[in-house]
């Protein structure tokens, strides 16, 4: 299953970001494919929190517009929405450890734990994820090198 962390999101909804046209052709595709594709609440929430915050740079949307895109991501068919399970802390707990986070990278723990606990791959250009042992990640907006 795809994970998906908020910025991947973002750019694909951040038209002055020079990865938007890349980012949203790629939301597009893996929305209407038929893959799996997991949300977190804490994905869904950081996207609202930086689409609608307007002393960040950019266009901003209103909270009923921001709203309208995630009512769109979540009538899709394969979109499953993630929340922490029962095995949650026994994931968490030791990525916070080996992951040596602190701070706000204690979110980042949350995230690879949630995708552990699913199974999934979380697709991410953050490279901070590199800390946690046993998370598959990979950036999707990383161009693939020629063979």
């Amino acid at each position: 299953m795809i994970i998906l962390d908020a910025n991947i999101l973002l750019y694909a909804y951040d038209s002055s970001s020079t990865l938007h046209a890349y980012a949203r052709s790629w939301v597009e595709h893996v929305f209407s494919e038929g893959e799996p594709l997991g949300l977190p609440w804490q994905t869904i929430a950081a996207f609202l929190r930086v689409v609608t915050n307007s002393k960040l740079r950019g266009g901003r949307f209103t909270v009923e517009e921001a709203a309208a895109i995630v009512d769109q991501w979540l009538a899709q068919p394969n979109i499953r929405l993630l929340a922490p399970g029962d095995r949650h802390w026994s994931i968490l707990r030791p990525a916070m450890v080996d992951g040596q986070v602190r701070g706000p990278l204690i979110t980042d723990a949350q995230l690879a734990a949630l995708t552990v606990e699913h199974g999934g791959v979380l697709h991410t250009t953050d490279r901070d994820f590199a800390r946690f042992p046993g998370l598959r990640w990979t950036n999707p907006l990383q161009p693939t090198p020629p063979r």
